[in-house]
């Protein structure tokens, strides 16, 4: 890593990321009953590698995961929210960050009544600007299942390409699922994310 990824200072928690209609946020105790309805949703979780939430209570130790690994600075994972505040509609994550390869994956999710709105996509964006010029990431990471079309067609638009099809990678919800990995250097990014 960089010595500007290396020294970042976390702090006490995650930065706030702001866009022109979203932010990325901490995520907070009053955010549990929001964190449930986008992950109990069992088409939110339809490509997942984990079930929907069951109850209140999961929600709230998902909470706890998410501080945990903050703490252990092993996962990083923002609230979606409007700019300005409001509950939240999903949320973005980096994880799996290799300091010595500056390599990390991302991950997101969206509650069902906010997809299709481009709240996700000024989410994902908002990440990949804070890792590439923040933390001095070279190259990112996202696993999408084949059939989950609007996530790959997200990426894609935010410059990232198809590098590799895993057949019957995980084995979740009670089906087999396929994966595809895509990957987006920082060359490639600053491509495509300068004004046209």
């Amino acid at each position: 890593m960089s010595s500007q990824g290396a020294d970042y200072d976390w702090g006490d928690r995650l930065p706030t990321l702001t866009g022109p209609r979203v932010e990325l946020r901490w995520l907070g105790e009053e955010d549990v009953p929001a964190l449930f309805e986008i992950f109990s949703d069992p088409e939110v979780m339809r490509y997942w590698d984990s079930p929907p939430l069951g109850d209140l209570a999961a929600a709230a130790g998902l909470l706890r995961e998410i501080h945990d690994h903050f703490r252990a600075r092993t996962l990083f994972q923002w609230g979606i929210a409007p700019r300005g505040g409001g509950a939240v509609l999903g949320t973005c994550t980096l994880f799996r960050w290799e300091a010595r390869h500056r390599r990390a994956e991302i991950g997101f999710a969206l509650g069902r009544a906010h997809q299709g709105k481009g709240f996700a996509a000024e989410a994902v964006a908002l990440l990949l600007s804070f890792a590439f010029q923040s933390l001095g990431i070279h190259r990112l990471e996202a696993d999408a299942d084949p059939r989950n079309e609007p996530s790959l067609r997200l990426l894609e638009r935010l410059g990232f390409r198809r590098e590799g099809y895993l057949r019957e990678r995980y084995h979740t919800n009670g089906e087999v699922q396929d994966s595809v990995i895509l990957g987006l250097l920082r060359p490639e990014w600053e491509v495509a994310s300068s004004p046209t």
